[in-house]
């Protein structure tokens, strides 16, 4: 079986047997039939390469292999090989002239292996791509957003009055999605990534220190609020979707929630298989959503033409103006068509703009517009409406085949909730706000899929409870709001920091753009505080306690590193006292690995004094994750020699890349020959956490959370993908 790879080949020796290590690159080439070759981008200095026969290949230098077996490599169909598709990642070892593959960790470099397969392809099929990621949240918004209003409004509108409302979504749609976050908010993209936490990292504000303390807080906050509305989002669309029975029949109502209980546990359950397969889909369902809900429109616009005058700002304000207390409750349900909006800009690492611009203009907000103007069409009858007024649009024939498309796109949007939540944990986890947990790679082709299980289980929990406790979509629209539009006024005054920071935009322009932003968001912010009563409590306590478990963890991360810096000890000195006292140095190599990033760190010292010798080769390795999304391979890793035998590596990753340690090791060029990593021990320090008797750093109750967060974060080996037989971890106490 055949592949094409591009390949840097390196040396190690296990067992006393050479072997030559070449990490691999695989790709779909634009060929129909196997490839018998590997095109090697690298020197190619090993004598087990210069002994097989080599050809010239279009511009690449290329290697005449024999046939090898491959148990993970399927072969390419024509479907599949017809655009180019960056694969994964595999080693091949050669022990002589025998020849085998097995597959490596996944080790992303430049750009992921998601961004880079979904980049590549044409515009129009990466827009599809975006119907089912980014644009579920937004695309389901229709099912509750008019019903919400009109239970707001006692369930009867008059025909000024339903214009009023079609005319506060247009221009909600329009300056919020269209112009605040396709235009401005998505520009400030932090090389390449979106979100909060990206956009945070971009003005360089990631500390609670100094200057920055505040903007660093509204970013923690604005994150974490984002959890809070990731358990609403789920419930809320499916109670919607399946409360469509409703319109035709009351015999299944008492099993709504049951049946949306069962498929939002079963929709977590499903999680840890990963949605790779299925996720292909997720587009053209999402496309097949968007036209069946413009067609609604389109049938209830036929009804009363006059609709088309909300496009009239001036109905939006005559509604607000002339109706008081009443306009502001409309105003937090009107909110909701807006609820997923910040998708736009967290998912643009994975799309790219251009792809979300387009089904944006193209797809997503004509089908809204018309779908919203369709219900008010139904509305401005001046009659009143009893049921959902997004399922009243259809014909009696077409409700339960529209039930069961709309319970298939409240599932997709719950997918893009969820998976935004798994990647928005793994970024704060290496930005240093949360403790490290397990992360699982579900895809070996989709850099984006992944899976964390205490997230997946903690947000089941509290979906299913609150499914259960409100039971129906009406009464959860009460709740739901608050927490995003909180995160939407954060997201203004970070990106006003961004024009005077980033773009160094003039004072007077950025006040302009931000502050029109600025007035919108703090309306709606203020509507929706009318919700906390009526369960808006919720996602904001839920988010709070977020906040202050990522606070937490920071500044008690922080008073352990300022336990452990005490006065270094230079390497003449330490290597003095390895001379002076006789200390052996045995075969072998270790790796010690250290938080701070000292050459000589206390975790060698006391392995010295403890156990008396040390290895002939001694690595000090300090793991860095830097404010940008990725490394680049050439500048990942640096290495200094500061002493006989002793090297210092510190390796940086990016906020999204999978910490892979062994795989960039092995990738650091000209590194000694005397280390042999194939054999290496790592070393590491498993701390426990405990209260000075004076002066503690924290408070008793807040050290309590802390040391709890420490005791149960990640490995060191499953954090860094390190081989578990060959870990040492070293028991230790730290007084904070």
């Amino acid at each position: 079986m055949w592949g094409r790879f591009q390949c840097g080949p390196g040396v190690r020796k296990t067992s006393g047997i050479n072997l030559t290590v070449a990490i691999l690159r695989v790709h779909a080439c634009r060929l129909h039939q196997r490839l018998s070759f590997l095109d090697v981008s690298a020197v190619l200095r090993c004598s087990p390469f210069r002994a097989l026969p080599r050809q010239r290949h279009k511009s690449a230098e290329t290697l005449r292999v024999p046939s090898f077996r491959c148990r993970w490599l399927r072969p390419m169909s024509r479907r599949a090989s017809s655009q180019l598709q960056v694969r994964d990642f595999a080693i091949i070892a050669m022990p002589q002239h025998a020849h085998f593959l097995e597959k490596a960790p996944l080790m992303p470099d430049a750009a992921s292996a998601a961004e880079a397969s979904i980049l590549r392809q044409p515009v129009h099929w990466a827009a599809l791509t975006a119907l089912g990621i980014v644009y579920g949240d937004l695309g389901t918004s229709p099912l509750y957003t008019l019903q919400t209003v009109l239970q707001a409004t006692g369930g009867r509108l008059t025909p000024i009055g339903a214009l009023g409302i079609l005319s506060l979504i247009i221009w909600t749609l329009i300056l919020t999605v269209s112009v605040k976050y396709c235009v401005f908010v998505m520009r400030a993209d932090n090389h390449g990534e979106g979100g909060i936490l990206a956009l945070m990292s971009l003005i360089g504000a990631n500390s609670l220190r100094g200057g920055t303390r505040l903007l660093t807080g509204m970013g923690l906050l604005g994150a974490a609020l984002l959890y809070g509305d990731g358990v609403i989002t789920p419930a809320i669309s499916v109670l919607s979707a399946l409360e469509g029975v409703n319109v035709v029949t009351a015999v299944l109502k008492p099993f709504v929630m049951p049946m949306a209980v069962a498929i939002l546990v079963a929709l977590f359950a499903a999680q840890k298989f990963g949605t790779e397969k299925i996720g292909r889909a997720f587009g053209p369902i999402m496309l097949l959503w968007f036209i069946v809900i413009a067609g609604l429109g389109l049938k209830g616009i036929a009804r009363n033409p006059q609709v088309l005058r909300a496009i009239d700002p001036l109905y939006a304000i005559g509604f607000l103006t002339h109706n008081g207390g009443l306009g502001f409750l409309v105003l937090g349900g009107v909110f909701l068509c807006i609820t997923g909006a910040e998708a736009l800009y967290a998912d643009m690492g994975h799309l790219g703009k251009g792809p979300i611009k387009l089904s944006w203009y193209a797809v997503v907000l004509p089908a809204l517009l018309l779908n919203y103007a369709g219900q008010t069409a139904l509305l401005s009858g001046n009659r009143t409406i009893s049921g959902n007024p997004f399922f009243e649009l259809a014909p009696t024939w077409a409700v339960y085949p529209l039930v069961v498309l709309a319970t298939v796109a409240a599932i997709i949007a719950s997918q893009a909730i969820i998976t935004g939540s798994f990647s928005m944990t793994r970024q704060a986890m290496q930005l240093g706000w949360l403790p490290g947990v397990n992360i699982r790679q579900t895809s070996d082709r989709m850099y984006g899929q992944i899976y964390v299980p205490v997230v997946n289980l903690l947000m089941m929990v509290a979906t299913a409870g609150i499914t259960m406790a409100f039971q129906s979509s009406d009464r959860l629209a009460g709740a739901y709001g608050t927490a995003v539009s909180t995160t939407m006024l954060l997201t203004t005054g970070l990106l006003f920091n961004a024009m005077r920071k980033v773009w160094s935009w003039p004072l007077a322009v950025s006040i302009a753009v931000a502050g029109v932003f600025l007035i919108v968001d703090v309306g709606f912010f203020s509507a929706n505080l009318l919700k906390i009563a009526d369960g808006g409590w919720l996602p904001l306590t839920f988010g709070a306690a977020i906040f202050f478990v990522m606070v937490t963890w920071r500044s008690g991360v922080d008073a352990v590193r300022a336990s452990l810096e005490q006065k270094p000890e230079t390497p003449e000195n330490f290597l003095a006292n390895l001379q002076t006292n006789h200390v052996p140095r045995v075969p072998g190599t270790a790796v010690f690995l250290t938080r701070t990033t000292r050459q000589v760190p206390y975790l060698l010292i006391d392995h010295v004094k403890h156990m008396g010798a040390l290895q002939c080769s001694v690595l000090t390795l300090t793991v860095n994750f830097v404010e940008t999304p990725r490394v680049a391979r050439v500048g990942r890793c640096g290495v200094e020699k500061i002493a006989a035998g002793i090297w210092h590596v510190a390796i940086r990753f990016g906020y999204v890349e999978i910490p892979d340690l062994c795989a960039a090791l092995f990738d650091i060029p000209d590194l000694d020959p005397a280390i042999d990593l194939a054999t290496a021990v790592y070393f590491g320090a498993r701390d426990q956490v405990v209260r000075k008797s004076t002066q503690s750093r924290m408070p008793r109750w807040r050290l309590a959370l802390f040391a709890f967060l420490y005791r149960n974060a990640v490995k060191a080996v499953d954090r860094f993908n390190l081989p578990s037989e060959n870990v040492v971890e070293i028991g230790r106490q730290i007084e904070v």
